[in-house]
């Protein structure tokens, strides 16, 4: 959106004023400037929800489904109110801008944010987020596309060097950027942490010469949080804000290098406008024409409806041997099993994280859904994770926190019900802060639902003491191990546990006492204060609890296991070092599989996983971390209440090894696959990219070109038809190759795609538009787009290995 800027805004700022607005106010927000009409502007994480100022239970905030579960429905349109949705989430929150979406590739399975990520293919990664930016930009909010550029794994994040080749970053990883600037317009982009071929990327000409001057970027380029390196470098160039604020290298000493002419005056003024310019199209700016735009308030039944349809769109149903619809009325005992199950995973870890107003489990989804007379039983059959979990209801009510000062004084109480609490920079409910406070006293009544041992303890850093029944169990020194993420420190930091032991029904009194101040990283910088309660309850050994699930699904008619990924191994902060299931899952599905061939395995996870057992189920369902309807839209796709409507956006792949590294070596991190990226390289898979089935079944019978190709794009038509019993979705996907040719390339990649759905029997056509960019190549030595002259040969199908019908075309010159 143009936005016009009235004259003279920038001529009544002093130059220490326009220095001024280029570094946060705060961890979340941007000066206000009265000389200017600008009021103050607050941004927020993240890609799953719209957090606001304040990270805890006490602002909640809608969880939708996770991108790569975005990605998945393959549909721009729902993708796009999903982006409305987080709109009148942002507004709610007072919120101007939203810090997503991250359009970085699922380049290795092994990326540790790759729940956060759309796709392995740039194509769909681009065009899944411009629905996402025009939801958000068209109800006036501002999109920020993140983290430019190649920051697609987290080992070394900081500090590491992508070493790209300039193709290589032109057609994959620069491509979603450009599409957001140039066909969504997107007001913000967000600079990585990491170095690209040598140069960090809040200093990296990429910035002006490419994002700005090439495709024409007007908005605002910001740095992640604690990125911006320099003074001078980064001042003149592209980097327009430095976040968070107060402090960072630009304030007094931009000035100054201002002053002495080593850094242009002009330099700063754009940055100035490109900021007064995002202020205006959010409407922080007064007086601003065309700005008041707040998006319709969601009732809490319209965001249930919206996301429980949008985590049915994006569940994939990767393996029917016919078990699935279930019909309730012929199943008198389902067995929900698995660590997933009871508490399911609705969101990835790290800056993307909100706290939901509930959640839906899968157990408790499938429970509301049967008929009444429907055994529906539970067990949680392994215990994968090795940390303690953050103590949650029945066995912690609620906590009472004491802030005290040095002498020892009380300064406050609150009463919360959660056992994680965080006090880092930006906003507190209540005005609740650390300021004079030497000390915290968390209380609480620990309650035991059953007989046995349960551990009881903290996460954080410095001094932690815990006193139980009023004596003192322990006294340490809670430490970060050298080289850990500062996101790791936020969210799962190094804990301490004393065992309990406890009758049912009776209680303890428990009390943590920290000492704020003493939490330092591994280099000795402060990383705020992050303080969890931790409670374990008794539960069986891994053997116990497997048999008592393979007991349960002996007696049912079908048994559902709920299998996934956790923090420990799935999060922004550090990559996966391996694709299996933590613990025993996979010997949990095989065990139950053995005795019940009506089994059904839900995986809830984020990224790729392998599934050894694939084939020795009847059924798999992926269905990534679906926010908080995730039970309910389970249900209705167990059901059938509504189709799996979900085509995997990235390869899940059938081994370890092979896959492209995520560890840098002597702190480089070598793309040296180059385009040869997930199904690009045409490496064997449990299930390839774009792969989905449907209730239906389909029949692709033919396809041809809509006249002659234009100069920038080709329509084909494709015929199918639903040869299946009930109503249906199919996504039709068409993937271009050239095998003989002068330039390297891809195995086949994705040109173009489109959706249909029909009643049964019905005939369709779904029309692909495929844009001349999809046949070209990035020219290193004429530097600039070239098409090679001749025929490319299309592929059409239901995924990047079905492919029954081809074509061939060729475009005409363009001069």
């Amino acid at each position: 959106m143009s936005v016009p800027l009235p004259e003279g805004r920038l001529g009544a700022l002093s130059l220490e004023q326009k220095v001024r607005l280029l570094t946060g106010a705060d961890f979340w927000s941007l000066h206000p400037e009265p000389a200017a009409g600008l009021r103050r502007l607050v941004v927020s994480d993240g890609p799953a929800g719209v957090r606001g100022e304040v990270w805890d239970e006490r602002d909640t905030s809608a969880n939708v489904p996770s991108p790569s579960s975005l990605a998945a429905t393959w549909d721009e349109d729902r993708v796009k109110a999903v982006g409305g949705l987080l709109a009148a989430e942002a507004r709610r929150k007072g919120v101007d801008v939203l810090l997503a979406p991250t359009v970085n590739l699922h380049r290795s399975p092994y990326g540790g944010r790759h729940f956060e990520c759309f796709s392995e293919d740039p194509l769909l990664t681009a065009r899944i987020g411009v629905a996402y930016v025009r939801g958000l930009q068209e109800a006036g909010v501002g999109a920020t596309a993140k983290h430019f550029v190649a920051n697609d794994s987290e080992t070394e994040r900081m500090t590491l060097d992508a070493q790209v080749d300039e193709r290589t970053l032109r057609e994959l990883y620069l491509a979603p950027f450009e599409a957001l600037v140039r066909e969504a317009g997107v007001w913000a982009v967000m600079a990585a942490y990491n170095k690209v071929n040598g140069t960090t990327m809040t200093e990296s000409p990429l910035l002006r010469d490419v994002l700005k001057e090439e495709w024409g970027f007007d908005g605002v380029v910001m740095s992640d949080w604690f990125a911006t390196r320099s003074t001078e470098q980064a001042g003149a160039g592209g980097l327009d804000l430095v976040m968070p604020g107060p402090l960072g290298p630009w304030g007094d000493a931009l000035v100054t290098a201002v002053r002495e002419g080593k850094v242009a005056e002009a330099a700063v003024d754009d940055k100035v406008l490109r900021i007064l310019r995002l202020a205006a199209r959010t409407g922080a700016l007064d007086a601003a024409p065309g700005t008041d735009r707040t998006p319709p308030a969601y009732g809490a039944d319209e965001i249930a409806a919206e996301l429980r349809a949008a985590a049915a769109a994006g569940t994939v149903l990767a393996r029917n041997d016919g078990v699935l619809p279930l019909t309730p009325s012929g199943v008198g005992r389902i067995a929900v099993l698995g660590p997933n199950a009871r508490t399911a995973r609705t969101l990835g870890g790290g800056s993307a994280t909100v706290f939901p107003p509930y959640t839906v489990s899968p157990l408790d989804g499938i429970r509301a859904a049967v008929e009444a007379d429907t055994e529906v039983t539970h067990a949680v059959g392994v215990v994968p994770h090795t940390r303690t979990p953050i103590a949650a209801a029945p066995w912690m009510e609620v906590a009472e926190i004491r802030y005290l000062d040095a002498d020892g004084e009380l300064l406050g109480v609150e009463r919360r019900r959660a056992g994680a609490f965080n006090w880092i920079m930006g906003g507190h409910p209540d005005g609740v802060t650390l300021d004079g406070v030497a000390a915290l006293e968390v209380s609480f009544l620990l309650r035991a639902t059953d007989p046995g041992t349960y551990l009881v303890g903290s996460s954080g850093l410095g001094r932690h003491r815990l006193l139980v029944a009023g004596e003192e169990v322990y006294d340490v020194d809670l430490v970060l191990p050298p080289g850990a993420d500062m996101v790791v420190g936020m969210l799962t930091p190094p804990q301490h546990t004393h065992p309990v032991e406890l009758a049912a029904g009776e209680s303890v009194a428990v009390t943590l006492v920290h000492q704020v101040g003493t939490g330092r990283n591994q280099d000795g910088g402060d990383v705020g204060t992050n303080v969890q309660i931790n409670i374990e309850p008794p539960h069986g050994t891994d053997e116990q609890e497997i048999a008592r699930a393979v007991a349960l699904a002996a007696e049912a008619d079908v048994a559902v296991v709920v299998v996934g990924t956790n923090e420990e191994v799935e999060s922004e902060g550090f990559d996966r070092t391996g694709l299996a299931l933590p613990g025993r899952q996979d010997e949990l599905v095989r065990r139950v599989a053995a005795v019940n061939p009506r089994t059904v395995v839900v995986v809830n996870s984020g990224a790729p996983v392998l599934l050894p057992w694939a084939d020795e189920v009847a059924a798999v369902l992926l269905a990534w971390f679906p926010g908080q309807e995730f039970g309910n839209a389970l249900a209705d796709v167990l059901f059938g209440l509504t189709e799996p409507g979900g085509r995997l956006p990235t390869t899940w792949p059938l081994a370890e090894g092979g896959h492209e590294a995520t560890q840098p070596v002597d702190g480089v991190l070598r793309y040296d696959e180059g385009l040869a990226v997930g199904h690009r390289g045409g490496a064997a898979a449990r299930y390839p990219f774009g792969h989905g089935l449907s209730y239906a079944t389909w029949e692709f019978t033919s396809a041809e070109l809509c006249g002659r190709p234009r100069s920038d794009e080709v329509d084909i038509d494709v015929h199918l038809t639903n040869t299946g019993g009930r109503p249906g979705r199919e996504v039709v996907q068409v993937y271009a190759s050239r095998a003989m040719g002068s330039v390297t390339r891809p195995v086949r990649w994705l040109a173009g795609f489109a959706a249909v759905e029909a009643a049964p029997g019905e005939h369709v056509t779904a029309r692909v538009t495929v844009r001349r960019r999809a046949f070209e190549h990035w020219d290193t030595e004429a530097g600039g787009w070239a098409l090679e002259p001749g025929e490319f040969q299309l592929e059409i199908g239901s995924s990047s290995t079905a492919l029954p019908l081809g074509l061939s075309v060729s475009f005409p010159s363009v001069h």
